[in-house]
Parts: structure tokens; C-alpha cells; sequence
């Protein structure tokens, strides 16, 4: 039952019997209604005052009366100006709980025959992931887990940046400084320890531009001319031609950092249907560059080089094939999105990427919309903001970025401290506190991430990410684990889980008020590929069930049904918390 989709037909008829006029449904808005007036629904009647031919006011007043006449949803109504108010009867609220607790894919929908894809992550294989990272893979793992609440058939990918004059930095510090070391012998994740000779290798090449400098050499020349640089860029001429030893340790390197990238992600809680790897597809846009010469979208300058003019889009002209005929950026990721269509056949394509790269996302759909493609029209470029940590709070591995590992651990660590100040903790196995303290310290982390906009720049406080009290996900964890004690209590004393009652408290009417939205905030998230939605929700549902629990007495209530429906609805509250922090990727406690 939808009390609002009933209402607006109902409403619907009062303009047509009443006063002659057609009023279509999707004109008929309904609101909130303010926590200072009595009611639930409000509908404003300020814009009908024409159709009505009187003024607002009695507008009001005559719908008021018409919905108590005709419809059993209202059992009162109240005008404010033009404002009316209606009070929805018991017996639909309960009527609506009914069919909640009915359903046991509540919020979820049906398969839509749709498939999409969610690229996310895409890490460079000379590096540990670090905190832009960890929002980019909260982001997309959420994204995809509610585009499937949605009804999608939902794919969830990863393109792995592992070559290029990047990967040959780590690759020739490697074989310069490393000594044969491993990560058996070093004691450090793989990762960790292709980032230490990334970061080697810059601090080696500075040198050396230095060096010239004082040799009287230009900065930019000197980076050019830079021994290092020369044979960095001598050993990616040699990956690519295929040759056997240079080929043998990108391979044992990137082995490395794939194990260390598989802990993270096993932490981090999120997965990948598939991987690409650009050594795989920085090829494939080649062709890709062919067929837009031949149909003319592409054109050639006079060194050979391969370009395309956007400048009637409010772009620039784009270089999509350099005069030697190697690839750029822009190529490879035509090939790759061309590839990846040939794999899938997908409706939709979603690039989870950070807003830095807005403008070759912009120029990347478009090339592809002036190639004909079939899939262009469904590609997406989500794109999110920058994530700031107050200054000194964490430790960084190279000085300039926080590491991943570093920052989950730290979580970890501060929700131990936490829970064993507030001493709660007795009844755990060694086990089980320590699950326990991965689900609060990594929950907190990404709820913090998630709940903010994913467009909008934010900054990352860890002392107020992990609050038992507030917008957090500690406060949303604690909820859920106080109605799982509840339903403990209640199976001990052999209550029946049953909803046999005609009247409502309001602070019973008010929660199931926002159960009922939660389906609309589910589709609400996936239209607009933003797990903020349902942060806000999974926190204004376990503060409205805190209010009602402040309020309203389970165990000590005037009569046994009673206590069995609070009971049911507490089941319901959390079985919905539970559904909503899932989609977050965040799992919720029994005990805390």
C-alpha cells in the first residue's frame, strides 16, 4: 500500500468533483508536514487557486473534507493558510506495515533486464593504494551494490594501470638499489615495497636534475637529460618490444603488488567481477583511430599525427595518436570501452574517477558519441571530490600520501581503544572482539567517506568518524545491536512476533512512516549514483527508532499485543538498517 500515490489520485478526483478541473498526478506534490502542526502529509494549495476559482484557504478546507468523505487513509485534516494537513488513520499505517513486513526483498526491486557497468579503483601498479583510493573504491563498490538493489545485472570492474614510464621508475630503481630483496625478506607487503623504490627513484632523479642545474642546464632539459629518466625510458622501448629480462621482472614486481592489492581490497571489503590491465589493452584504440579516420571524424596533420576537433563542443582540439604511432591516454581508453562493450553488451557504463580527469572524460564520451558507438549514450563519468585529513593527524609512508593500509589499521586501532574504554566487551571471546572491533573501526571509515556527496571535496577527521553519538556509523553499528538484544530478550520471554493492534503511538506512526520511504531512497540512491542517500537514511531511521525507543516502553507495555507488535517492528527496523548499511558495503554488529 502507498499512502502518497493514493492520496494524489484521491486529491485527483476532489479537483475533478469538486471543481471541474483536471489536475494531473504528477502536478499533485505532497511534503512533509511541519513538526509543529498536527499531520503527515501536507499539500499546498497556493498553485490550484485558479483551477479552484476560490482562495487557497478554502481550497484546502473543501479537499480536507473531500478525503475524510472519500478515502479511509485520512482520519483528520487541519488548514494553515493554504497549507492542509492531513492525518493518516491507524489502520493505513498499519495496513502499510503489513505489507513491509510481507515482503522479504523490501526496498529491493525486481530484475529490470538491464546491465551495468562499474569501473572503480583502476590502481597504478607501482604504488600502495592510499585515501583517494579508499573513497573511490567505497564509492564504486556502493554504487554497484545499489544499482543492483535497483534491478540491474551489475559488473564490477577494475583497470589496472601497470605499465608505462611509471612503472618503469619502480622497475629500474628496483634493479638498481633492490638487491634481490622481497617481500619475504623485507618483511613489507609487495605493494609497500614497489612504492619504497618508486619512491627512490624520485628521490635518486632529483638529484640528478640538480646536479644539472648546477652544471648550468635548464630544469626542463635537465629532466629530460637525466641518466635515469634516459633509462627509464630505454627500459619501457624494451617492455614494449617484448624483451625477455625486462619483461621477466615487471612480471615478479607486479605479481608483488598484486598480492599486497588483494589484502587491501580483502579489508577494504569490496570486489571485481573482472580486471583489465592497460598492458592488455593500450593497443586496442589503434584501430579505434582507423575507422575515425575513415569516417572522418578524426583527421591527420602534416607530421603524421592524429587528432580530432572539438572545438564546436566547447573543447579543444584532442591528439589521439602521436606522430610515431604510439598510443596516448585518450587511446587506450577508446579501445578499452570498445572492448569492454564486446565483453558485456551493457546498457550503462560508469567510471568511477576523481573530477580531475572531468575534462577527458568529457572529451573521451564525446569522440565516442561522434564515432556512432551504440554504448556512448550510456556512459558516466562519476566523479567526486578530493579528500582532505586535518594536518599531522596520520602518518604517511612517503611523506605526502596516507597510505590505505595505514588509515584502515589506524580505525581499527582507535575503535579498540574505544570500546575497551567504554568496557563493554566482557562477554566477547578474544575472536570475536577483534571482529568486532574490523567491523566498528572499517565501518567508520567508510561511512565517514560515504556520506558525504560523492561531488563535493571533504575532509576526513578520524576522532569523529568513530563517535558513538552522532552522524556516524558507530551511532547506526550501536543501534542495531540494542534491537538485536531486544529480539534476544523477546525470544527468551517466548513473545509472539505478531501485529494484532488498531492504535498507534506517534512515535510508532513516525517509524513506520520512514520504513515505508526507504524503497524510494533506494531508487532514489541509484538515479543518482549517490550512497549519501542512504547514509542519511540508514541515520534518520536508527534516530527515529531511538526516539520510539525513548518513548514508547517494548517489555512493560499495557498489554501483550502491544509488546509483540514493537517487538515486530523493532525486527523490521533492523532488518532495514542491516539492508541499507549492506548497500553502504558496511556490516552491523548483533552485540556491541
Amino acid at each position: 500500500m502507498n499512502i502518497e500515490s493514493s492520496l494524489q489520485q484521491t486529491i485527483g478526483q476532489a479537483f475533478k468533483e469538486l471543481f471541474g478541473a483536471e489536475l494531473p498526478l504528477q502536478d499533485i506534490n505532497l511534503q512533509a508536514t511541519r513538526k509543529d502542526f498536527e499531520g503527515s502529509h501536507t499539500f499546498v494549495t497556493f498553485p490550484f487557486a485558479k483551477l479552484s476559482k476560490k482562495n487557497p484557504q478554502e481550497t484546502a478546507r473543501l479537499i480536507g473534507e473531500y478525503l475524510q468523505q472519500h478515502t479511509q487513509l485520512v482520519s483528520a485534516f487541519n488548514v494553515v493558510q493554504g497549507f492542509l494537513n492531513l492525518t493518516i488513520a491507524d489502520s493505513a499505517w498499519l495496513q502499510v506495515f503489513a505489507d513491509i513486513v510481507t515482503q522479504a526483498d523490501f526496498g529491493f526491486y525486481a530484475s529490470n533486464g538491464q546491465k551495468v557497468m562499474v569501473e572503480y579503483s583502476s590502481p597504478n601498479t607501482n604504488k600502495p593504494l592510499h585515501l583517494g583510493h579508499l573513497r573511490n573504491n567505497f564509492l564504486g563498490y556502493s554504487v554497484a551494490e545499489i544499482l543492483k538493489a535497483n534491478g540491474y545485472d551489475v559488473i564490477k570492474t577494475n583497470l589496472v594501470n601497470d605499465r608505462g614510464i611509471h612503472i618503469c621508475k619502480s622497475m629500474l630503481a628496483y634493479q638498481k638499489f633492490g638487491n634481490g630483496e622481497t617481500p619475504e625478506t623485507s618483511g613489507m607487503k609487495g605493494d609497500h615495497l614497489i612504492g619504497k623504490y618508486y619512491v627512490l627513484f624520485d628521490k635518486a632523479y632529483k638529484q640528478e636534475i640538480d646536479a644539472l642545474k648546477a652544471q648550468g642546464m635548464a630544469e626542463e632539459e635537465a629532466k629530460k637529460t637525466a641518466p635515469l629518466m634516459q633509462e627509464a625510458q630505454q627500459m619501457l622501448v624494451k617492455w614494449e618490444e617484448g624483451d625477455k629480462e625486462t619483461v621477466e621482472l615487471w612480471q615478479r614486481l607486479n605479481t608483488w603488488v598484486y598480492t599486497g592489492f588483494a589484502q587491501t581490497y580483502t579489508r577494504m571489503g569490496v570486489d571485481f567481477d573482472k580486471m583489465y590491465y592497460e598492458s592488455n589493452v593500450y593497443l586496442l584504440g589503434k584501430d579505434i583511430v582507423e575507422e575515425g579516420l575513415a569516417k572522418g571524424v578524426f583527421f591527420k596533420k602534416e607530421n603524421g599525427s592524429v587528432w580530432i576537433d572539438l572545438s564546436a563542443e566547447g573543447l579543444d582540439e584532442k591528439l589521439v595518436l602521436r606522430a610515431d604511432g604510439t598510443s596516448v591516454y585518450i587511446t587506450q581508453d577508446l579501445g578499452t570501452a570498445d572492448i569492454k562493450y564486446k565483453d558485456f553488451g551493457m546498457e550503462k557504463s560508469i567510471y568511477v574517477v576523481g573530477n580531475e580527469q572531468d575534462y577527458h572524460f568529457n572529451v573521451l564520451f564525446t569522440i565516442l558519441k561522434k564515432l556512432g558507438k551504440p554504448y556512448a549514450d550510456g556512459l558516466y563519468h562519476l566523479s567526486y571530490g578530493m579528500v582532505d585529513l586535518p594536518t599531522g593527524r596520520m602518518k604517511s609512508r612517503e611523506g605526502t600520501v596516507v597510505d590505505a593500509d595505514d588509515l584502515m589499521e589506524e580505525m581499527v586501532q582507535t575503535a579498540t581503544a574505544r570500546s575497551q574504554e567504554l568496557g563493554k566487551i566482557e562477554e566477547f571471546s578474544e575472536e570475536g572482539a577483534r571482529v568486532l572491533y574490523e567491523m566498528l573501526g572499517i565501518g567508520a571509515l567508510k561511512y565517514f567517506l560515504l556520506k558525504v556527496d560523492p561531488k563535493k571535496r571533504m575532509l576526513f577527521n578520524p576522532d569523529e568518524a568513530i563517535e558513538l553519538h552522532g552522524h556516524t556509523a558507530t551511532f547506526i553499528q550501536y543501534t542495531h545491536a540494542r534491537i538485536s538484544t531486544i529480539l534476544r530478550k523477546a525470544d527468551l520471554m517466548d513473545v509472539k512476533r505478531e501485529v494484532n493492534i488498531q492504535k498507534l503511538q506517534p512515535a510508532e506512526k513516525d517509524v513506520i512512516a520512514l520504513l515505508a520511504t526507504f524503497p524510494d531512497r533506494v531508487k532514489e540512491a541509484g538515479r543518482d549514483y549517490a550512497p549519501s542517500v542512504i547514509s542519511q537514511y540508514a541515520y534518520d531511521l536508527a534516530k527515529e527508532y531511538n526516539r520510539f525507543f525513548a518513548e514508547v516502553s517494548i517489555f512493560n507495555a499495557d498489554t501483550a499485543e502491544e509488546t509483540a507488535f514493537r517487538v515486530v517492528l523493532s525486527e523490521q527496523v533492523g532488518k532495514t538498517i542491516r539492508k541499507a548499511m549492506s548497500l553502504l558495503g558496511i556490516s552491523v554488529p548483533e552485540r556491541m
